[in-house]
């Protein structure tokens, strides 16, 4: 979850090479298995601030810090099996045990960057479980690069302990590098969870289209209602790490520690939150766009039914206009699998209405106009207002190249398009006038409906 650059990782990274201070031997035993018995000289320090002990296996020895925390951030931990509904909206996919919050561990990690491969090591890795109603949290940290494989054993010891991982971008990140790390170790199998469970996506379809961003602490604020105050930078972590290993003073690394504390903190409250919303999205939904992000997630899950009817609750309630596009938009496509068509009409054609009001043409209104011509044309069989309607998608391409709405590129394909489509209209016109009119029986009260009920869709 690191919002590093790439290149300062890189220079990060030399510079730890820099000759280390005076360090303190901690166990000169380690020495005779291959190990470093050298630590940086402010590990006792750091242990003495944190109230943290050194932990030792049969690879050597980490430092480790156990905190439980009993107050609410939010939303309450489940005490009994996951709701199935909201279970199968998460991980449509997810084997027996997946269900049973106890086998549920949260997990983040700080590296010394986002560059990843066999150069990037996650110094500290903090777990987080539910536990008498509150959440017990366990960090474990390397004071030296030799203490790696000693954090990777214990972490896979309490991974044996509850299979199914839980992380916050941890899918594309930190467990990939984590996986990384084991195997560099030649000595230590990865782990293998019994599943593992993204908050990340699920977050960007419930907040994003509201907060514009789908950031952690930001998601905190927002759906939990709590905000972890003072927090640390994160593109400084990497540095603080690497000149504490330099010999430098262990104080800077704290706040780093506590860091990773509410990021577990935070996204046990998240994945809370989310079950419950997807569990029941009418009753805990606190808004339009709550309702629509379920209706998002129904959609991809394939449960058309419940989507539309979240879509057309989130549409009748207070969206922005901008999310009101988005989700007009939404149904229109919706409906139009379902073969409904007055309601995809009647969205379309709300999409137009908007942007002459609010917005202005976008992609959006085009894909309107175009989807609405398709109707006349193909369903309606009104060629006539098929063509009206490509005329007027031509016309609001020329005023958004001239004003530079859209890029020259978009204009250019949309024209394209449109006036292929306008050609074929007017030919299939022309022949009208000697074949007699081209109009599908019941078109015309068919096009009056739409017309009169340009909100349809909701």
């Amino acid at each position: 979850m690191r919002l590093t650059k790439s290149l300062p990782d890189r220079f990060a990274r030399l510079a730890a090479l820099k000759p280390a201070r005076a360090r303190t031997a901690v166990d000169p035993g380690l020495e005779s298995r291959g190990l470093s018995p050298e630590i940086p000289e402010g590990s006792a320090r750091l242990a003495q601030l944190l109230g943290a002990m050194p932990a030792r296996n049969r690879f050597g020895e980490h430092l480790a810090l156990r905190r439980w925390f009993s107050e609410s951030i939010g939303c309450e931990p489940p005490e009994r099996a996951i709701d199935e509904t909201a279970l199968r909206l998460l991980a449509p996919d997810a084997r027996a045990g997946v269900a049973d919050p106890q086998q549920w561990l949260f997990l983040d990690t700080e590296t010394t960057g986002l560059a990843g491969g066999t150069g990037t090591y996650a110094f500290l890795v903090g777990i987080a479980w539910w536990d008498a109603g509150g959440l017990e949290v366990e960090q474990f940290f390397m004071r030296d690069h030799s203490e790696e494989h000693s954090l990777l054993v214990a972490l896979a010891e309490r991974m044996a302990e509850r299979r199914v991982l839980v992380t916050f971008n941890g899918k594309t990140f930190d467990w990939p590098l984590l996986e990384t790390r084991y195997r560099m170790t030649r000595a230590i199998r990865p782990p293998a969870p019994r599943a593992h469970l993204d908050f990340l996506h699920p977050a960007r379809h419930l907040w994003r289209l509201r907060l514009g961003s789908a950031r952690l602490p930001e998601l905190e604020r927002h759906a939990l209602g709590w905000d972890r105050g003072v927090d640390i930078d994160s593109s400084l972590i990497p540095t603080i790490y690497f000149d504490f290993l330099r010999g430098g003073s262990p104080d800077p690394l704290v706040p780093i520690f506590h860091h990773n504390q509410m990021d577990l903190r935070g996204l046990a409250g998240l994945a809370a939150r989310t079950l419950l919303l997807l569990g029941d999205p009418e009753g805990q939904g606190r808004d339009a766009f709550e309702l629509f992000g379920v209706s998002r997630i129904c959609d991809r899950r394939g449960l058309r039914t419940q989507a539309r009817r979240l879509c057309e609750r989130s549409i009748a309630s207070e969206l922005s206009p901008e999310a009101a596009r988005i989700a007009r938009k939404s149904l229109a496509r919706m409906a139009k699998k379902d073969k409904d068509f007055l309601t995809a009409c009647g969205a379309w054609t709300q999409i137009l209405a908007d942007a002459r009001a609010h917005t202005g043409i976008s992609r959006d209104a085009l894909d309107a106009y175009e989807q609405l011509a398709i109707h006349y044309e193909r369903r309606a069989a009104d060629l006539h207002e098929a063509a009206l309607l490509v005329r007027q998608a031509l016309a609001e391409l020329r005023r958004a190249a001239h004003l530079g709405i859209l890029t020259a590129l978009l204009c250019s394909r949309y024209r394209a398009r449109f006036e292929k489509r306008l050609a074929r209209l007017e030919t299939r016109l022309s022949r009208t006038l000697l074949d007699g009119p081209v109009r599908a029986q019941g078109s015309e009260s068919n096009h009056m409906a739409v017309e009169s009920n340009p909100g349809a869709a909701h």
